[in-house]
This record gives C-alpha cells, sequence and structure tokens, in this order.
C-alpha cells in the first residue's frame, strides 16, 4: 500500500537515509551487491552510432542518476524500462545501475535509478535533487513543484503519466447506491488519506467539511477492513487488485473514482530538472527527452521484462514494501483503460504538457497549499517545458 498523499513531507532522517542511498559503479559485468548473483553484461546491446540522436556519450552525465517518489512500481516503468541487461543491484544503498537503453541499443551511458519513500525519509524529490546534484531527473508532482517553487524550483520536461491515478475509495456494500466519491462523502464518510492536500482541494469545493478530515492513513488495509465506512486514498492502478486479491480478510471488489474528476488535475510523477540546469544540460536533453518519451510508450507495449525488474527490486530492497507481479500486471492494464498513460489529449504527443491545464493547477493549489515558498507570480512555464519533446513520439 501508499502511505504517501498528495504532498509530501520531509522526514527527519532524510539526510542520513539519502546519503546511504547514494551508489553504484561501472562494469562489463556486474553483480547484486545483496546476492553475489552476476547478470548478463548485455552483450546482445548494440552501441548507439556516434553522434546519433541515441548517442548520449559526451553529451549527459555518466551516469544520468534519476530519483523516483515512491518504492518501485508499474506507475514508474518508464524509468525503470531504460536500465539494460548487465545492471547492478545495491540493496544497501537502494539503487539499480546499468547501461541506458533504447530497446537494443546502448546509448553509452548508464542510468542508476532511485526509489524514494521509506528509503529517504519520506524527504521530498525537489529537496533532494537540491541535496544531491548528482541527480538530473527527478519525479515530481506539479503540486509539490508548485511548493518549492520558490526556494527549490525544477522544471518538468517530459509528463510519462498524463493524469494522476489517484483514487478515493469506498465499500459499495456499505454505500449501495453511491455513484461517486461526492455521493459518499454527502453521507458524512471521513476522508482518509496521509497528507492533507486531497481533503484541502475537497474542503474548497465544498464536497466534505472539516469534521470529515483524517490524515491517519498508514498505509494498511485494516483501518478500511475495519472500518468500511470511510473514503481512503490508493491508485487506480493498484488498490482495486490488491483490495480483491491480496487482503484475505476483505477479498471482493472496492469502488473507487479518480480524483482527477473532481479537480485533482496535477500532473503525476513528471520528469523535471532544477530550473538552473535547464540551459546547462541543454544539449543533454535534447537527445534525452525524447528516449524518455519512448521508454514510456515501450514499457506500456512490452512491460513483462520491467515488471520482473520492479519486482526483484521490491524484493532486494527489503523495506517492507510489498509489490507482486500480479499488481504490475495489473496496474499496466489500468493505467490504459482509465488514461493514466495517454497522448496529450491537445497536441496528441505523449508526455506533453497543457500550459491552460497548468495554470489551472496552479490557480487551484497554490491558495490550499500550505507554505511559503511559492514564486511570486507564479506562471507555467516557470513548473513545466515542452521544447524538449519529440512531437512525433505518440500512443498508438
Amino acid at each position: 500500500m501508499r502511505p504517501r498523499g498528495a504532498f509530501a513531507v520531509a522526514g527527519s532522517l532524510a539526510i542520513a537515509l539519502f546519503v546511504a542511498a547514494c551508489g553504484g559503479d561501472d562494469g562489463d559485468e556486474t553483480a547484486s551487491a545483496s546476492e553475489g548473483e552476476t547478470t548478463p553484461a548485455g552483450d546482445e546491446l548494440t552501441p548507439a552510432e556516434a553522434g546519433s540522436e541515441h548517442d548520449l556519450a559526451g553529451v549527459c552525465p555518466d551516469p544520468i542518476v534519476m530519483q523516483q517518489d515512491w518504492q518501485p512500481e508499474a506507475e514508474h516503468g518508464a524509468m525503470y524500462h531504460l536500465v539494460g541487461p548487465g545492471y547492478q543491484i545495491d540493496a544497501d544503498a537502494k539503487t539499480v545501475t546499468g547501461p541506458l537503453v533504447v530497446g537494443d541499443v546502448d546509448t553509452g551511458v548508464s542510468v542508476e535509478v532511485r526509489p524514494g519513500g521509506s528509503t529517504v525519509g519520506f524527504q521530498p524529490v525537489a529537496a533532494l535533487m537540491y541535496l544531491d546534484e548528482d541527480i538530473l531527473i527527478g519525479a515530481v508532482n506539479t503540486d509539490y513543484a508548485i511548493s518549492s517553487s520558490g526556494e527549490q524550483p525544477v522544471t518538468a520536461v517530459v509528463a510519462p503519466l498524463n493524469i494522476s491515478p489517484q483514487i478515493l475509495m469506498w465499500d459499495p456494500e456499505t454505500y449501495p447506491d453511491a455513484e461517486s466519491l461526492v455521493d459518499v462523502a454527502a453521507e458524512g464518510a471521513t476522508v482518509v488519506t496521509a497528507g492533507d492536500t486531497i481533503q484541502k482541494l475537497l474542503l474548497s469545493q465544498g464536497i466534505i467539511d472539516e469534521s470529515q478530515m483524517d490524515t491517519g492513513y498508514e498505509g494498511t488495509p485494516a483501518r478500511f477492513v475495519g472500518d468500511p465506512s470511510i473514503l481512503q486514498q490508493g491508485f487506480i492502478s493498484a488498490e482495486p487488485y490488491i483490495y480483491e486479491h491480496e487482503v484475505s480478510n476483505w477479498g471482493r471488489p472496492i469502488a473507487a473514482q479518480l480524483l482527477y474528476e473532481v479537480g485533482f488535475t496535477i500532473y503525476p510523477e513528471p520528469y523535471a530538472v532544477r530550473t538552473a540546469d535547464i540551459e546547462e544540460e541543454r544539449d543533454c536533453l535534447e537527445k534525452l527527452v525524447p528516449i524518455l518519451q519512448q521508454s514510456q510508450i515501450d514499457y506500456i507495449d512490452d512491460p513483462a521484462e520491467t515488471n520482473e525488474l520492479i519486482v526483484e527490486l521490491v524484493g532486494e530492497y527489503n523495506t517492507g514494501w510489498e509489490y507482486t507481479p500480479g499488481v504490475a500486471e495489473f496496474a499496466v492494464d489500468a493505467m490504459l483503460e482509465h488514461g493514466i498513460v495517454a497522448n496529450d489529449p491537445e497536441t496528441g504527443v505523449l508526455g506533453a504538457f497543457d500550459l491552460e491545464r497548468v495554470q489551472q493547477i496552479i490557480d487551484t493549489f497554490a491558495p490550499i497549499l500550505d507554505t511559503a515558498d511559492i514564486k511570486p507570480d507564479l506562471v507555467p512555464e516557470d513548473l513545466v517545458t515542452n521544447e524538449f519533446l519529440d512531437e512525433s513520439i505518440s500512443l498508438d
């Protein structure tokens, strides 16, 4: 389960845990640090032609360090799909490092993917990016990018997910006539989340009142199973499967609605860089961003091998996070079914940002975020850019 809310908060152990999370080395044949097992060195890979669109050597940092906001899961598939054969898992540092690949093409640099969540003391990704400037790419939700825009500005360069998979879920047996979360909330249901951004959004719209707000969600099914009268946060790409197939004392369907449908319109986990690095890393981003776009499409088209890696990483990291092959497979189908992974509706480009939507996000969330670090006169161009996208890349 995910105890994360829509807006992450820093933990007191973040710096110590983050320092421990840095790692990764190079080599022709690499081994899992936890088990000592070797993985194939990637002899089947074809080196990118010098100077070609996939040749990142000498253009991008090596390794390209990418920071996720949570433990490995299918929603992060585009990032993990970049990791080619010969990868190394460092179970102590909680990293995976391997050749950065596009299909069977070796781009000439390696990629290191770091998980978030408990691994880094729940430190927000933008804060990690400013703590360790080795991180080039971070997955930063738009609401957090707004909240950090004054002191830790980041600019998103591609949106692998078009809308948020966040849901509020309820028990259809407790609320047999409910057709939406608004119907359930109207009956006085307590809204249980890990943070208060979702609740403040619903409060600002008059969907709930303050008496219904509860930020005590701990990421386990115990509360929902014990009190099926509540509305509880989750992901459309996980909880419906988990509760029906993996929570033995529930074992039946849940009902849910995407929060996107009631105004939670943030871009979830878009890939961002520190704003000041846009110019410094321009040559790299011009080549890397189309690769990131294509990686999402390639993952969705053929997720099996990457899902195996994701499940392997969860086991090797052993953080208490659980993730099964069944959830991973379900997640891919759910992300397609519900438009989580989709082309930008306005342009048809995978990974593009709608600036009108970003302005609406600013208008909605800036007033309800509890922070003084929002940049004055914030505009969409402070948060996102489409300039590095390949407009020919679309999901069929």
